[in-house]
This record gives C-alpha cells, sequence and structure tokens, in this order.
C-alpha cells in the first residue's frame, strides 16, 4: 500500500503539516509533531481506524482515496514454486495417522 495523504491535501489546498495538524486538532484528533511528520513525509506502518475517520473527514474523502493499492509489489513477494516434472498430477490423498485416529476428509 502507498499513503496518499499529502497529495489528497495538495488537493484541498493544505501545503504545510502544520495546517493539516491544526485541521484535525480542530476535528478532535490531537496528532503530536512526530507523528504528524511521520503522517506528512511518509507510509505510516500502522494507523488506528479512529484516525484514519478523522482524517477522511478533514480531507473529505473516503480510506480508498488515502490507501493506494500496489498488486505490483505483492506478486513480488510471493515465493517462486518448483516446477514439478509431472504439474498436471492431483495432489496426494489425505489419510488420518496410523495410531492416531483422526477423521477422514469430506469428499
Amino acid at each position: 500500500m502507498r499513503w496518499n495523504m499529502r497529495l489528497k491535501a495538495a488537493e484541498r489546498g493544505i501545503w504545510k503539516s502544520t495546517e493539516m495538524r491544526r485541521l484535525l486538532a480542530e476535528a478532535g484528533l490531537e496528532i503530536s509533531a512526530g507523528k504528524m511528520s511521520a503522517l506528512w513525509a511518509g507510509t505510516p506502518t500502522t494507523i488506528r481506524l479512529d484516525d484514519l475517520d478523522v482524517i477522511c473527514a478533514v480531507l473529505d474523502c473516503d480510506p480508498a482515496a488515502l490507501l493506494i493499492r500496489e498488486p505490483d509489489k505483492v506478486a513480488a513477494r510471493r515465493p517462486v514454486r518448483e516446477k514439478t516434472v509431472n504439474a498436471d498430477a492431483a495432489p496426494p490423498l489425505v489419510r488420518p495417522r496410523i495410531g492416531k485416529p483422526r477423521s477422514e476428509p469430506p469428499l
């Protein structure tokens, strides 16, 4: 995910983090200068949903406008699967362990 708050703020005419911080405080969200700097300058690792709700109210947008999906990054994280000799073969049957009876999976 990419954090898009700075661009959305610019679209609303908010150019400085101090101005955004003041607007958030007026809406009931007191943010420290350090946290505001992190929200303004980069992508936060975590954000509370209550805080996100106030940010969206101030910027008059929905969360989808602030959080941009990056499918290429997700695909790059997937582990590479090794190709088997017979890729069309059926997966092995699941059988109960000997000595520890368990029910068989549904058919």
